[in-house]
């Protein structure tokens, strides 16, 4: 009627030239942003895995038999 919709997006949900053009000084930086994230992401991964691997819990004492528990009351 009155309004008409504005979208940077078509009907088919493409996304028009406009946005494009307004996304494009954006791209390379987000890019690169996104990388360096996940390269620290799965680097702190990586490091984490390969320092817990090498614990050997030989400072761990376990006991020869499992210890009983105590017997529980009969209802009070």
């Amino acid at each position: 009627m009155g309004l008409s919709r504005t979208t940077y997006w078509d009907a088919r949900n493409r996304q028009s030239p406009a946005l494009i053009r307004a996304r494009r000084p954006y791209l390379v930086k987000n890019t690169l942003t996104g990388l360096a994230l996940g390269a620290f992401a799965l680097s702190v991964y990586a490091y984490t895995i390969h320092a817990i691997g090498q614990d050997e819990f030989e400072d761990v004492k376990v006991p020869d038999v499992p210890i009983k528990a105590a017997p529980q009351d009969a209802k009070k």
